[in-house]
């Protein structure tokens, strides 16, 4: 990932979080493009000394600024629209986890592979203030995975950062995301939805193992 990129984004952990970057840095340089080329149309338009009042219509020109725009906006809407079913696709998942929001910890099942049922509530203590809990998410990297969100009350978000999952958690709703980590490691989230009092008290505890680690820890 560059470098000026990680001062906006946490390094990249998941295949889905690598295709959020790629097509950020590609936005942003049609973006860029676009903002330069304006720039300078209106800075010559500023310094012009001169301007011809004989002039009041322009096909060319106005049939040109018309299918440019739109143009550019193609090159943007299909690597987009890549992006969005890439996060969706279900084929490609080897195990399944339910993850269901209460007021105020989540519930993990998993499905598939093993069936297994977990609660994780957030620690009282611990080294970082109100992102541990007592029960991890332990998932294999390697591994396609397909989440599942919904909630029992009211309206939550399961986001992870580092892996670029946001997922609402909405009562009587099943959304579904799909994800592949690259490599193992700990990583931690949050409900970013503003569902109650207790908001800040659901933090989301993430372990990514090896297959074998995982089992071992599983079974």
């Amino acid at each position: 990932m560059p470098v000026w990129c990680s001062m906006y984004f946490q390094n990249s952990v998941s295949l889905v979080m690598e295709q959020l970057l790629y097509f950020h840095d590609y936005s942003m340089i049609i973006m860029l493009g676009v903002m330069i080329t304006v720039g300078y149309f209106i800075g010559d338009f500023c310094l012009a000394k001169y301007y011809n009042r004989g002039i009041h219509e322009g096909q060319k020109l106005e049939g040109l600024w018309t299918v440019l725009p739109g143009l550019l906006l193609l090159l943007i809407v299909f690597p987009s629209l890549k992006t969005l079913y890439f996060m969706e696709e279900s084929d490609m998942a080897d195990m399944s986890i339910k993850v269901m929001a209460h007021q105020w910890y989540w519930e993990f099942e998993y499905f598939g592979v093993l069936e297994e049922e977990i609660e994780s509530y957030m620690k009282d203590k611990g080294v970082f203030r109100l992102l541990e809990v007592d029960n991890w998410l332990l998932v294999p990297f390697g591994v396609g995975l397909k989440i599942i969100v919904s909630s029992f009350d009211v309206i939550h978000s399961w986001t992870i950062p580092a892996i670029g999952l946001k997922v609402d958690a909405v009562p009587g709703r099943l959304n579904q995301l799909f994800t592949l980590f690259n490599r193992p490691g700990t990583y931690i989230g949050q409900c970013s939805e503003i569902c109650g009092a207790n908001h800040s008290f659901m933090p989301i505890s993430m372990g990514v193992l090896s297959v074998a680690g995982f089992f071992s820890k599983m079974m």
